[in-house]
């Protein structure tokens, strides 16, 4: 698994869409989990606190190999997209460990995930809170 960085010297070329280059399907033909994180203002930050976030994201990632098959930081759009093997707890644990060292991060979810989440929100202990920071 590799954190692919546009390189700002070299020249940058349009990439084929996220949902071409995304892997669906691990090597022994499970499905793949994935999730998206947003980096508020990460394009505006200077380029050393960039610098500092991608090692820190790699260094995680790299912690979590067995499990990250693609992940994909797309500068311009403040986003970060990982793909994962299937497992209870793999997206949640991902995401705990990335936002206990990029406090900035917050985890997008679709509406419905939300709506659903709140309406279930007695039951799973204020899960939720915990994941979305203005809930708290």
């Amino acid at each position: 698994m590799s954190l692919r960085v546009p390189d700002p010297e070299r020249r940058l070329y349009p990439a084929p869409p996220l949902w071409r280059r995304l892997p669906t399907r691990s090597g022994s033909g499970s499905n793949l989990n994935d999730f998206m994180l947003l980096i508020p203002g990460f394009r505006e930050w200077p380029d050393a606190r960039r610098e500092r976030v991608c090692a820190v994201l790699r260094e995680l990632l790299d912690a979590h190999g067995e499990r990250v098959v693609f992940a994909d930081l797309n500068v311009k759009l403040n986003l970060l997209w990982i793909s994962h093997q299937q497992g209870k707890g793999v997206a949640l644990g991902l995401f705990e460990s990335i936002r206990e060292r990029v406090p900035e991060a917050v985890l997008v979810a679709s509406q419905a995930e939300v709506l659903h989440g709140m309406q279930r929100r007695s039951r799973t202990g204020g899960v939720l809170r915990r994941l979305l920071p203005w809930q708290r």
